[in-house]
């Protein structure tokens, strides 16, 4: 456990020290996407203004294009406002894929030490098998030191599913120990790598499933789903103009 809670302990400092700058970056981004749409807002008023003003004098020409400006002005605002969504979505499954690593590593590096602990309490048990030094750390937990017999026997132990027998964890006594060692065996390390998601966390897509990786919102106002992941609906690139997601497609085919 030591050589893996150090890479862990490595890895999460690294990976946290990094996160606020990612954040940075990302938050830079949407406030840059902010100030890109009330500019181009400010330049529809412009637009619309003029084009109230000087519409008994335009030609049926120049109405036409003018009416395409303040069009596409307000297309680039929506693309804006999507790009922000966006990248939105992907700060939050970043800060989610830190915190589900920093959790998965801890769960592993809880059932080395479980499994540590509990070889520690098999070899003073029975008083026989790999003779090692032992030592016992300032809060009272009893550490073995690994070999390959205590490996093999570890080993033909296995994780799997726990019996009726082992569903409620039972405190055991150690030499030397304390509530900290108690505790530590009472951890089914299968609980913390098998965490739910947020069930307070919303559902998108034809697949229910959370947001992750990029996304797309469907144009239909009414869309009960409204964001669809790309890979669920064959996409791999944002597509020009408007997207219709599959069932608002249909529906408006049965309308037809």
């Amino acid at each position: 456990p030591g050589i893996f809670l150090g890479h862990a302990l490595r890895w999460g400092r690294w990976s946290i020290e990094n996160l606020p700058c990612e954040l940075q970056r990302n938050f830079q981004l949407m406030r840059e996407l902010d100030q890109r749409t009330e500019d181009k807002k400010a330049e529809i008023d412009i637009l619309a203004a003029e084009y109230i003003s000087t519409v008994k004098t335009l030609s049926s020409d120049q109405r036409v294009e003018h009416l395409q400006k303040i069009q596409s002005a307000y297309n680039k605002c929506k693309e804006y406002s999507d790009d922000k969504v966006q990248l939105a979505m992907q700060t939050y499954e970043m800060v989610d894929k830190h915190i589900r690593r920093l959790d998965a590593d801890l769960a592993r590096f809880e059932a080395d030490l479980k499994d540590k602990l509990e070889g520690s309490d098999f070899e003073s048990a029975g008083g026989r098998g790999l003779k090692s030094k032992n030592s016992v750390n300032k809060v009272g937990v009893f550490l073995v030191s690994e070999g390959r017999g205590q490996k093999e026997k570890r080993g033909s132990r296995g994780r799997g599913r726990r019996t009726s027998e082992d569903d409620t964890p039972k405190k055991k006594k150690h030499k030397g120990g304390s509530e900290f060692t108690d505790t530590i065996l009472s951890v089914h390390p299968s609980d913390v790598l098998d965490m739910p998601v947020d069930p307070n966390e919303p559902t998108y897509c034809l697949c229910h499933q959370v947001s992750y990786g990029e996304m797309i919102g469907c144009d239909n106002p009414d869309c009960p789903i409204e964001w669809f992941h790309f890979a669920c609906v064959d996409l791999t690139t944002k597509p020009k103009g408007k997207w219709f997601c599959p069932r608002c497609v249909q529906e408006r085919r049965k309308k037809k």
